[in-house]
């Protein structure tokens, strides 16, 4: 059973599940948006995607960026997906994380989009 993010109910009143795919991509999610020291038990957890907002937006920060969520990637969910490219692309104050990756238990390649700061279309 894959809970979804974030946690929610189903029209039975129960808590609302979620298929592998959709679940993978929540996992990553919380890990782009999580501080790390955030979560309790887990200070390594997280790549704090959020604080960024609030730095100067440029090239620099896009490439420190990919670096930072492709490692937190790598480490927390490792043994999920296999990152084949993460693009980060910063205009004026938002910017957009996109990440491809392998799911290793189907070999089914995803490409998913995370957005963060600025107006959101």
């Amino acid at each position: 059973m894959n809970i979804a993010f974030p946690y929610q109910f189903d029209g039975r009143g129960r808590t609302a599940e979620t298929d592998q795919n959709d679940h993978i991509r929540d996992l990553i999610e919380q890990v782009l948006f999580t501080a790390p020291g955030e979560r309790v038990d887990r200070p390594d957890f997280g790549c704090g995607l959020l604080q960024l907002v609030f730095e100067p937006n440029g090239p620099e920060l896009a490439t420190a960026t990919q670096l930072l969520v492709q490692g937190a990637l790598q480490q927390t969910l490792g043994n999920l997906i296999q990152i084949s490219n993460v693009t980060v692309t910063a205009v004026d104050s938002q910017l957009t994380v996109l990440v491809e990756y392998f799911v290793r238990a189907t070999q089914q390649q995803v490409v998913a989009t995370f957005t963060s700061g600025g107006s959101s279309t």
